[in-house]
């Protein structure tokens, strides 16, 4: 094989490569995989395959076909994906769940008047209808897109450099770490383009009557607290969101691995898409649990500092 198969190779080294190349490519690196030999890959003719079902040949007949691929793996067009995927999946939840994320807030702010999340609700509903229910929906939407795009995006990316730069045994060999180093890198990013949203989302439903929402809001945060004060709650939002995020990834990645593992009896890649979905579901739910308990803290103290006027990270104290 020449320099470019090899780095083809090298690129795609975490990845089983036979399920996302052509069929003849597929059973080439089968083959070689199952020789265990890097010196098999570079020198072993890839068999041809006859494209007739009476002319296939006995090999090919336990191999999987993959799926018709639209995308490079770690092309540009596949973190593009990974970006728009981030963008819809964070910013439409987020916003969906805008009512929860309400009386949270509130409840964190003034605890007194907002119980629990039931009388919450209620005390919203009386005071501001049904209309109150999603104020600071839009900076919840607008933030959490820009947030999921970076993350997932650069998630992907991250996971890939760490990977190379380990080489592909101790990639393999300490693979929790990769998952924790690319989501806790990737978070980094995605709260400095979350962070103004965030700040003037809490600001917008913390203070009736500050503003009906991002239009108004964004000049009259601006005017009081400049600049700076968006940012004043990124370094809890890092302490809120990284140990989340890395939490997010490294246990989901786990739970789905040991869920195809041990729960279910057929491999994945002849698992029906529906099935696969509904893996990744539970992984998801589950792994979101764990992110929550290990986020609340610091979420507190997000919502305090952006809900005080000139509040900064050394009145945490008081809090």
């Amino acid at each position: 094989m020449g320099q470019s198969d090899d780095q083809h190779y090298s690129r795609q080294s975490l990845m089983p490569s036979f399920l996302y190349s052509s069929s003849s490519k597929r059973l080439f690196y089968l083959d070689a995989l199952m020789n265990n030999t890097k010196a098999g890959l570079l020198n072993r003719p890839a068999p041809s395959v006859s494209r007739s079902s009476s002319g296939a040949s006995k090999t090919a007949s336990f191999v999987i076909p993959a799926p018709k691929e639209k995308i490079e793996m770690y092309s540009p067009a596949f973190y593009a994906a990974c970006t728009a995927g981030g963008t819809l999946s964070c910013g439409l939840t987020h916003t969906a769940v805008t009512p929860l994320d309400l009386v949270k807030c509130n409840m964190q702010i003034d605890p007194a008047k907002y119980k629990s999340i039931t009388s919450g609700f209620g005390v919203l509903l009386k005071e501001q209808g049904l209309k109150g229910f999603f104020r600071g929906w839009v900076p919840t939407l607008f933030g959490y897109s820009a947030q999921g795009a970076c993350k997932f995006g650069f998630y992907e990316f991250f996971k890939k450099y760490y990977s190379d730069i380990a080489g592909p045994e101790y990639a393999a060999k300490y693979k929790t770490l990769i998952y924790l180093a690319g989501s806790a890198s990737a978070e980094l990013i995605a709260d400095v383009a979350l962070c103004p949203m965030e700040a003037v989302k809490v600001r917008v439903q913390t203070q009736p009557g500050f503003a009906r929402g991002l239009g108004d809001g964004l000049p009259k945060f601006l005017k009081s607290d400049g600049v700076s004060g968006l940012y004043k709650g990124l370094v809890p939002l890092w302490g809120r969101q990284i140990p989340y995020t890395m939490m997010k990834f490294a246990s989901f990645e786990t739970i789905v691995e040991m869920l195809y593992k041990y729960a279910i009896p057929t491999p994945k890649e002849q698992c029906s898409k529906s099935l696969q979905l509904g893996v990744s579901f539970a992984g998801g739910y589950v792994a979101g649990v764990f992110c929550a308990v290990v986020s609340h803290p610091a979420d507190n103290l997000v919502s305090f500092l952006n809900n005080a006027k000139g509040a900064s990270v050394g009145d945490v104290s008081e809090f």
